[in-house]
């Protein structure tokens, strides 16, 4: 679907266009028509006031009697309220911080006004209510036409309202011009699509709500085409590149590194590397997703196929996403292959807050290949770095990297290197090829030998005797020699987290107002643990992202070493972090963390001989999204169903650009485990469209459409 690239301030004027850029990041024509709404609401049927549902959507006729505004005690704002009548019963209107409406709504006007009904004082209301007053006369059938007219709602932000995005489309869309369709025809046919051009302007514009869901249908169908056809465009550039191929040798580094090995490889581990082997040994780049449960061997795996690498002369490279990841993975890589060894390959870590000499002579071991494997962060992809023979990337936790940011560092191969890409977080093969269609998945499912496993609980904070009983918990296991960590979401309390502004759609005015428990804070909740009375004697520790990096990397040692019986923390440790004598994890403010992170946080404890134990403390209310969420968490350790929960929760990410998780997705009505199998038929539907038509020469505006998607993907390199 071919969308105009015009700029909005063309079309809305500077001022409007520079708010939509700042807060919704919306700059062309096409950005705005693909800003879909997120859902529609329906008014409903009219109803009298003395026979309205409390906590229902309702819309009612009524004549305003009374409008006054006053001022919220203790707190900055005001409260316009407004008494409405059916000539029947009486309910309010109440709107936070708007005190202006009440130059449109005065004593005397008649109007329609919507919304979701609560009690307040005693008295119905509707909170922030839709509404369009009437002039003197309506007819019945336009204040019904009225009520079932489907409204759609935009994501938005405090500064740019969906009314504004509303008022925006309606003038985008009065001036538009057809839409070209770039989807084959034959597509478009066989499952019953509308043209783009309907489409855009039904999931707007809809008169009905089956006009959207139609319309909905066909756009779903068109991103997951489109995304599916330039993952598989980029996997068949991809086999066709040269790379320099890579086998061990009999008596090499890998050989004697195998029979040092003081245990036995997994079945799974010796499989998943031989299948990385034999695509190291061919002459084009593997392109692989390795994924397995926290603690299954992934980093063991990796490092054998880098001494592949090594047998054959080359450079392998491990780019993990935090300092305090790549320092453990240094120094852990260091331990397993022993020291002499490591000197051997030049072992050599590279991050971006190392002192200026280190970087140099880390920099002059990589050019010079003196440097066989290097760990990184992203320092590793900045331009000064240059390798001698780059033959192998691993990317460790490829959730926190994009596809462009992976090419960024290949680019630097002087033939394409090999890729490997890790995850802990695991993806169901059918949805992993969702994601990650240009890449081939292996799987680690089992646990090395000795793994007890992990017992997760939630503990109820408005529960002080469960609260009590955590830290003496806590007390008990380092009376039995083990360790443990306290995870708190923030820093301190200069570190307050950006909170959401409350959906007013779904909240009371008063309720909006509620002061927010203040979040617990890892500086404070270090002091405060030392003089809790269950743990206050014991040696406690502080590790936070302000931290300088040697300041971290001597935290975590002398935790590593038994020297520190508690570690304070915020989620510096989520991923990589290995105290196998650490067994009970503490998480404060737990919903405030999501499933995926909650799952990796937890897999830092029970890896050494004994069982591990996660507390998951949390304020949650009963029948809340939030708990149900951390129940999830506590009911099972299998990553898979949890990939599944936590997918139908959050966002996907940027599939093709820089950001692989979090914030806003370049998906923007799929949802990869809502929508599995509409992806897998686009799949099928776009292999056989590039089987028949390689270069798209026959369908010139998919062509187009496509080269638009990985233009924009270079673009959101450029900015990351």
């Amino acid at each position: 679907m071919l969308l105009p690239t015009e700029n909005l301030d063309r079309v809305l004027g500077d001022r409007t266009a520079k708010a939509f850029a700042k807060h919704l990041g919306l700059k062309t024509v096409g950005d705005l028509l693909e800003h879909f709404p997120r859902r529609y609401s329906t008014r409903g049927e009219l109803t009298p006031i003395a026979q309205i549902p409390i906590g229902e959507a309702v819309t009612v006729v009524a004549d305003i009697q009374d409008v006054r505004e006053r001022r919220i005690k203790g707190k900055a704002g005001s409260i316009l309220e407004i008494r409405i009548t059916d000539g029947d019963g009486t309910m309010s209107l109440t709107f936070f911080n708007q005190a202006w409406r009440a130059k449109d709504l005065k004593p005397g006007m008649r109007g329609l006004f919507a919304g979701k009904t609560s009690i307040y004082n005693g008295q119905i209301q509707l909170a922030h209510p839709d509404y369009e007053l009437f002039p003197e006369s309506i007819a019945d059938e336009d204040a019904k036409a009225w009520a079932e007219l489907p409204i759609p709602i935009y994501p938005a932000s405090s500064v740019v309202t969906t009314w504004m995005i509303q008022r925006a489309m309606g003038i985008v869309l009065d001036t538009l011009a057809p839409l070209e369709e770039s989807l084959p025809k034959e597509l478009i046919a066989r499952h019953g699509l509308l043209s783009a051009d309907d489409a855009v302007r039904k999931i707007h514009r809809p008169a009905k709500a089956h006009e959207w869901m139609a319309a909905r249908d066909t756009l779903r169908y068109h991103e997951a085409f489109s995304l599916q056809a330039t993952l598989l465009k980029r996997k068949r550039l991809a086999a066709a590149e040269e790379s320099t191929p890579r086998v061990a040798t009999a008596d090499g580094v890998l050989a004697a590194f195998d029979a040092s090995l003081p245990f036995n490889l997994t079945a799974g581990q010796i499989a998943v590397g031989n299948e990385i082997a034999d695509d190291l040994a061919r002459p084009h780049p593997m392109h692989r997703l390795l994924q397995g449960e926290v603690g299954s061997g992934k980093t063991l795996v990796a490092l054998r196929a880098m001494l592949v690498v090594a047998d054959a002369g080359g450079q392998s490279a491990l780019l993990a996403p935090t300092e305090v990841l790549a320092s453990q993975h240094f120094a852990s890589i260091e331990r397993t292959l022993g020291h002499d060894l490591a000197k051997r390959l030049g072992l050599t870590l590279l991050t971006g807050q190392m002192p200026a000499a280190e970087k140099k002579r880390a920099l002059l071991q990589i050019v010079s290949g003196k440097a066989q494997i290097i760990v990184g962060t992203h320092a590793l992809i900045a331009e000064a770095v240059s390798f001698f023979d780059l033959g192998l990337i691993v990317v460790d936790e490829q959730h926190r990297f994009g596809v462009e940011q992976r090419e960024a560092l290949r680019l630097k191969g002087k033939l394409p290197p090999h890729v490997l890409t890790m995850t802990a977080t695991p993806i169901p093969r059918t949805l992993a090829v969702t994601v990650f269609g240009d890449l081939e998945v292996s799987t680690l499912t089992e646990l090395p030998g000795g793994r007890r496993g992990i017992t997760t609980h939630v503990v109820r904070e408005q529960n002080p005797a469960q609260v009590a009983r955590v830290w003496a918990r806590v007390a008990e296991e380092v009376a039995a020699g083990r360790q443990a960590f306290v995870v708190c979401p923030r820093i301190d309390g200069d570190d307050a987290p950006e909170e959401a502004q409350p959906d007013l759609d779904d909240e009371t005015v008063e309720d909006a107002t509620k002061p927010k428990r203040p979040l617990a804070a890892a500086v404070a909740v270090a002091e405060a643990l030392r003089s809790n009375p269950s743990v206050g004697k014991l040696r406690i520790g502080l590790m936070h992202g302000r931290q300088a990096t040697e300041e971290k990397t001597s935290v975590m040692a002398e935790f590593a070493a038994g020297r520190l019986d508690i570690l304070v923390s915020t989620t510096v440790i989520e991923v990589g972090v290995d105290v196998p004598n650490a067994t009970v994890m503490v998480v404060l403010d737990a919903e405030r963390f999501g499933i995926s992170q909650l799952h990796q946080l937890r897999g830092r404890v029970g890896r050494g001989g004994h069982a591990g134990l996660c507390l998951l403390l949390s304020a949650a209310e009963d029948a809340t999204l939030a708990l149900e969420r951390l129940e999830a968490v506590a009911s099972t350790t299998d990553g898979f169903k949890l990939s599944e929960i936590d997918l139908e929760l959050r966002r996907e990410g940027d599939v093709l650009g820089s950001t692989q998780s979090g914030g806003r997705s370049a998906l923007k009505l799929l949802r990869v485990v809502r929508d599995a199998e509409l992806i897998q038929t686009a799949r099928s539907d776009a292999a056989e469209i590039l089987a028949a038509d390689p270069t798209l020469e026959r369908h010139p505006l998919l062509a187009a459409d496509l080269a638009r998607i990985d233009e924009a993907a270079q673009e959101n390199l450029a900015k990351s």
